[in-house]
């Protein structure tokens, strides 16, 4: 079952310094506190979940439905609503905010975004194609994808075959991304390694589903500190 988590926005890529001298790339994410406007009840709809809003919007800018739904949970407008299912629903109430804190002791997280939009693309810029022959009878149709039908049975082009087309923009998750550093007072969250989309693009940060064991860059380094402060067994003659 899935937890709770924030929706932020890609600032950018920057790098962290060790002391050891080591570079680590990381995606840095803004992120802004988010109020819990609905509690969702097994009983009522057959799940938990949690709907929280995200960022602010003026009133003249929603629909009057969704007025009447800020002003009966007596909040302000929110520009996002998302729901989150969760196991216990018991911790979450109407009014409560909440921020960055509920990444404090978690190591690893997921990240779904939106990949970059490349418009039509063809199959080389697309698949990885390598294209046709460059001489040998071949003309004017170096970079198509070649044969894509059959025989007259079954006379078709089988679903899901790899041809030219719309190229990204499209929703994709990262797992198991490190938390390098965060940053409460500015809501800033860095990431090691990218992650999909564009600058200022919309992201959503949840805990790593996954059980991971592997040790943080931290760790690593305090492993390889402990390991030179060891003194060496005096070999027996």
């Amino acid at each position: 079952m899935s937890e709770i988590g924030l929706i932020g926005k890609k600032i950018g890529m920057t790098r962290e310094f060790y002391k050891t001298g080591q570079s680590i790339p990381v995606t840095v994410i803004k992120f802004e506190k988010v109020r819990v406007i609905h509690v969702i009840e097994q009983e009522k709809r057959g799940y938990k979940a949690v709907q929280v809003g995200f960022g602010n919007i003026k009133t003249s800018k929603i629909l009057k439905p969704l007025k009447g739904y800020f002003t009966k949970k007596n909040t302000e407008p929110k520009k996002k609503l998302k729901e989150f299912r969760v196991t216990n629903t018991e911790k979450y109430k109407e009014g409560n905010e909440f921020g960055l804190e509920i990444f404090k002791d978690i190591k690893f997280v997921d990240v779904r975004s939106k990949t970059i939009g490349k418009g039509f693309a063809g199959v080389m810029k697309r698949h990885n194609f390598s294209g046709l022959r460059a001489t040998h009878g071949v003309s004017v149709s170096h970079r198509s994808h070649g044969s894509t039908g059959q025989r007259q049975d079954p006379g078709k082009v089988f679903k899901g075959k790899k041809m030219a087309g719309h190229m990204g923009d499209k929703l994709r998750t990262i797992q198991n991304l490190e938390i390098i550093k965060s940053d409460l007072e500015n809501n800033l969250l860095y990431l090691k390694g990218s992650i999909p989309g564009s600058k200022n693009s919309e992201v959503i940060v949840k805990k790593a589903a996954k059980n991971i064991k592997k040790l943080t860059i931290k760790e690593k380094i305090e492993v390889l500190e402990n390991l030179k402060k060891t003194p060496d067994k005096k070999k027996k003659k």
